[in-house]
């Protein structure tokens, strides 16, 4: 498993990370703790020493296994989670008093007394200068010692963009996989490489449409997240995966989801990838992509051209 800094942090993350929402059960479907504990502990033994979180998360759930898990091995694991939302329904508080109630409640879960990442789930980006409490508020939480960084998981790459050309935010978290390259489109990615801004890439298999198992035919949870897009949309990312798959079946020993990590890897400007991985399989395919290295320039200019043919979005982006 290779590493990589993220941002001027000072920490070191694998390059590979893992991506909790899914062991919560509330966003594909029920989940079993047992097999969710052996995937992440699975994980730590494949090198994998990133895992993102949020309270969000099964109301605590996967914070919960995350402490169960790394009780005894804190010192080997770089864990960041979100507070901000006080509703799977959406909504959200950002005031300062809850997200130091929110930190205190993610601590106990984890089992810690400090958390390396903490970020703000996804505001909406005129809250930086609405309320510069919230990044004071930060900035202190990481002098006393109860964070070690801080930084802002944001909407969409434009708002990533303002949070650091504006707010001099250190480290964001944004969408970006194959079928959604507006974060290289609208030079995020290069402004990160340039910058040493931490960025973790979240959402690098679409929801797993580039994993090659799912249609628009395929039977999903009553939890499932993704019943919650429409038809067309889900139909428009499950007609990408396999334009993405058919486009490079040339790379022999691969399956569609590893070269999709390698397409992430292969930009500087990203510091960690965060697959949303439940079993132990699952982690040992998305682990080996670290070792294949990112796609080659030539492989890489044409997933890009392939993105630019296409529209993989339903109405605006």
């Amino acid at each position: 498993m290779n590493t990589r800094s993220l941002g001027r942090t000072g920490l070191r993350v694998s390059e590979i990370g893992f991506g909790t929402w899914g062991l919560g059960g509330t966003a594909y479907g029920p989940t079993d703790d047992r097999e969710s504990l052996r995937a992440l502990q699975h994980a730590l033994e494949r090198g994998v020493t990133f895992y993102d979180t949020a309270d969000l998360y099964g109301d605590g759930r996967s914070e919960s296994l995350l402490g169960r898990a790394f009780a005894s091995a804190r010192d080997r694991v770089v864990i960041a989670t979100k507070a901000g939302f006080v509703s799977a329904r959406g909504a959200q508080d950002f005031s300062p008093s809850h997200l130091q109630n929110a930190l205190t409640g993610s601590l106990r879960r984890l089992q810690t007394d400090y958390v390396d990442v903490f970020l703000l789930h996804n505001p909406p980006i005129t809250l930086l200068e609405q309320q510069p409490e919230v990044i004071r508020l930060l900035e202190n939480l990481q002098r006393e010692g109860r964070i070690r960084a801080w930084g802002v998981s944001v909407r969409s790459p434009s708002d990533g963009l303002i949070a650091i050309t504006r707010f001099d935010v250190p480290l964001i978290e944004v969408n970006f996989n194959l079928a959604d390259q507006r974060a290289r489109q609208n030079g995020l990615l290069d402004l990160c490489a340039r910058r040493q801004i931490g960025c973790i890439i979240r959402t690098p298999l679409c929801f797993g449409f580039l994993t090659g198992q799912y249609t628009t035919n395929t039977a999903l949870a009553a939890n499932d997240h993704r019943r919650r897009w429409s038809f067309e949309q889900r139909q428009r990312w499950a007609e990408g995966g396999r334009l993405f798959s058919a486009a490079i079946a040339s790379i022999a020993g691969q399956t569609p989801a590893q070269i999709a990590l390698r397409f992430c890897l292969s930009y500087a400007g990203v510091s960690s990838v965060i697959p949303g991985m439940l079993t132990a399989a699952h982690v040992d395919e998305n682990a080996a992509a670290s070792s294949l290295g990112p796609l080659t320039a030539q492989e890489r200019q044409r997933m890009e051209e392939l993105y630019e043919q296409h529209c993989f979005f339903v109405g605006e982006r």
